[in-house]
């Protein structure tokens, strides 16, 4: 029955569309055309916050930061194996998910710390490429109070997954 749901939708926005009098595939061509310019404006703001994502986890920095902060995820309820991953989710998925991949297989799927990671992964966004790809296409160079209002979010999620994985999951 949900298989049907994504087709449905788009034959019922075409009819809409045909009802209403409205050309479909110059609307389309419209709004791919303007996606793309978009795509341009934001590849040198992607660039970078991959090039640096990629330098903080080739470097090590990511992986000492984390042994650094460890104690006080600790004090939070999150294991000291997830502390990289609590750093580098906020700012790249990919990242964020060869990490998780990584602490699975060193820990084990079915282990406190591996389902901590998985729920970890599922539970945040990546707060800060989010907000750079949004700053970066209204163009604004103040965020004021979102880059720390996103990261305590992350850390209340990441925070919120280890609990409820020791609540869920008894050993």
């Amino acid at each position: 029955m949900l298989s049907f749901l994504v087709p449905l939708l788009l034959s019922g926005i075409g009819v809409y569309a045909l009802y209403r009098r409205i050309p479909v595939f110059p609307t389309f061509l419209r709004g791919a055309e303007s996606g793309l310019h978009m795509a341009i404006r934001l590849f040198p703001t992607l660039a970078g916050l991959l090039t640096a994502v990629y330098m903080l986890r080739a470097s090590g920095f990511i992986d000492l930061a984390g042994n650094a902060l460890a104690p006080l995820f600790t004090c939070l309820g999150i294991p000291k194996e997830c502390a990289a991953l609590v750093l580098l989710k906020p700012i790249s998925g990919s990242g964020g998910l060869a990490l998780g991949s990584e602490i699975m297989k060193l820990s084990g799927v079915n282990s406190y710390v591996g389902r901590v990671a998985a729920v970890m992964l599922g539970a945040s966004e990546t707060s800060l490429y989010t907000i750079s790809v949004y700053s970066g296409h209204l163009g604004l160079r103040e965020t004021r109070y979102v880059i720390p209002a996103a990261l305590v979010g992350d850390l209340v999620a990441f925070t919120a997954a280890a609990w409820f994985v020791r609540l869920l999951f008894p050993s």
